[in-house]
C-alpha cells in the first residue's frame, strides 16, 4: 500500500491543528517560505495566454536559458540535454523509470526516493552517510553494501545523490563524490544527482557528480528551493552528453509524453526569464541564501545547547539532530525512538518535526528533521522583512520562535 508523504502529511497536520486554533512552530516542511521573487508575477501575467500544449522537452527559449544556466555554472550544456517538467518529483520518477535497475540511496535520503522506487516495484540499497555530510553513501561501505546487495539478488542501476542534502542540511566534500562516482563507475550504475538546493550553498558551491562521472550522470533542479516557487511547480533537467545520454533523453521523453505531457506554458515563459539569471534574480537569490544560512545557524546553536548531536548546517534550512546522547533522558519520559520524539515534541510542545525514520532510519534512531524556512513570517510583508534584514534571527517573530525551539528540547530532558 502507497502511504501518504510523510513531508506532506505533515503539513496537512499542522494546518488543521491551527484551523482548530492549536498554535504550532511548523519546522517540518520544506518549503522555502518566501515571496515571489521581482519580476517573475510580471512574467507569468504576460504569459497567461499561453494555453497550448508545447514541445515536452520545454520550449525552445526555455531549454536555451536553462542550457546556458548551467554553463555558467561549470557545466557546459546544450539545449537538447534538457527536459523541464511539472516540479522535480515526477522528473525523478520518470528517471527511475527510464534507467531501469534498482535503487542505491542514502541513509538518511529525503522521503520520496524510497517510496517512488516501491511504486516501480524497485528494490532500495540502502547505505548509511558518513560523518562528515549527507546526500552521499560512505564511499567505504557504499562498495561492501553493493557486493552484499548483489549477491542477495539485487540488480543495481541508479545511485541517487542529493547534493546538497536534505534532510541534513549539509554539502558532501569534493573528494567523497568523486570518490562515490569511481565506484558508481565501476558498478555500472547511473547517477541521478538531485542540486535543487545547490543555489543555497551557504558558502563555497556544491560539488555537481557529473564533474566526475559526466557521461552517466543526470541533474535535476527546480526553482521551488532557490526562487520559493514551491506552487508552480517548475522543474528541469540536464541529461549527460553522448550515446548513453542520447539514448536515455529518447526514452525519459517518451515517459514524459504520457506522464505530463509538456511543463504548462506559462511556468516555462517564468523558467526562461529567471535561468537567464537577471540581476533582480540573483540578488534575492543571494538574500535567500543569507537568510536561509542565519536562521539555521541560530536553530543549530539551540539543539548543541539542548544536548544533540546536529552537523553544522551548510546549505538550505535544514537541521538534522541526533538526540541519542539525552537517550536515557528521553526513555524516562517514555520516548525511545524518533517517532515518539517528533510526537512529544508536537503533542507536548506545539513543535512539529519529521523523526529521522521517514528518511529511512531505523525506528530506534532518536533523528529528527527540522527546516527552518517557515520562521521567516506569517505575512509576506514580515517574509520581505526578514529577506532584507542584515539580523533575521533578531527579528521579533523570529528570534521567540528560535528560543520556543530550544524552550522544547530543553523541557523533553
Amino acid at each position: 500500500m502507497t502511504t501518504h508523504s510523510a513531508t506532506l502529511a505533515i503539513d496537512e497536520a499542522v494546518t488543521a491543528r491551527r484551523d482548530a486554533g492549536q498554535d504550532v512552530l511548523h519546522l517540518g516542511f520544506g518549503e522555502a517560505g518566501l515571496p515571489v521573487p521581482p519580476g517573475l508575477a510580471e512574467v507569468l501575467a504576460d504569459a497567461h495566454a499561453r494555453n497550448g500544449y508545447g514541445p515536452v522537452a520545454g520550449s525552445p527559449p526555455a531549454r536555451a536559458a536553462a542550457a546556458g544556466w548551467f554553463t555558467r555554472r561549470g557545466l557546459p550544456t546544450e539545449a537538447d540535454q534538457i527536459l523541464f517538467a511539472p516540479g522535480s518529483k515526477p522528473l525523478l520518477f520518470a528517471l527511475l523509470a527510464a534507467i531501469g535497475g534498482d535503487v542505491v540511496l542514502p541513509r538518511p535520503a529525503w522521503v520520496s526516493y524510497a517510496a517512488q522506487a516501491a511504486l516501480l516495484g524497485r528494490r532500495v540499497v540502502s547505505v548509511p552517510i558518513p560523518a562528515e555530510a549527507g546526500g552521499i553513501p560512505d564511499p567505504e561501505r557504499l562498495e561492501r553494501d553493493l557486493g552484499r546487495a548483489v549477491a542477495d539478488g539485487a540488480r543495481p542501476g541508479v545511485l541517487v545523490l542529493t547534493v546538497p542534502d536534505n534532510p541534513t542540511g549539509t554539502v558532501a566534500p569534493a573528494e567523497q563524490v568523486e570518490a562515490v562516482c569511481r565506484i558508481a563507475e565501476r558498478h555500472g550504475l547511473a547517477v541521478i544527482s538531485d542540486e535543487i538546493y545547490a543555489e543555497l550553498s551557504h558558502d563555497a558551491p556544491a560539488p555537481s557528480p557529473a564533474r566526475y562521472l559526466a557521461e552517466r550522470t543526470v541533474v535535476t533542479t527546480g526553482l521551488s528551493k532557490s526562487l520559493a516557487l514551491g506552487g508552480w511547480r517548475i522543474g528541469f533537467s540536464r541529461l549527460p552528453a553522448g550515446r548513453w545520454g542520447r539514448r536515455l533523453r529518447q526514452e525519459l521523453t517518451g515517459v514524459a509524453s504520457e506522464i505530463w505531457s509538456s511543463l504548462a506554458a506559462p511556468m516555462q515563459a517564468v523558467a526562461a526569464h529567471a535561468l537567464d539569471d537577471p540581476p533582480e534574480i540573483t540578488a534575492h537569490i543571494a538574500a535567500a541564501r543569507r537568510l536561509h544560512a542565519r536562521v539555521a545557524h541560530e536553530a543549530h546553536v539551540q539543539l548543541l545547547l539542548a544536548g544533540a548531536h546536529c552537523r553544522r548546517p551548510q546549505a538550505g534550512f535544514y537541521l538534522y539532530p541526533d538526540f541519542a546522547p539525552l537517550r536515557e533522558a528521553l526513555r524516562a519520559r517514555g520516548i525511545d525512538g524518533g517517532g515518539e520524539l517528533a510526537t512529544a515534541l508536537l503533542d507536548r510542545h506545539g513543535v512539529a518535526t519529521l523523526p529521522g525514520s521517514a528518511f529511512g532510519e531505523p525506528s530506534t534512531a532518536l533523528t529528527l528533521r527540522i527546516a527552518t524556512s517557515l520562521l521567516y513570517g506569517a505575512t509576506r510583508d514580515q517574509r520581505q522583512a526578514a529577506l532584507a534584514a542584515a539580523e533575521p534571527e533578531t527579528l521579533p517573530w523570529i528570534a521567540p520562535a528560535l528560543t520556543r525551539l530550544g524552550e522544547a528540547f530543553e523541557a523533553l530532558r
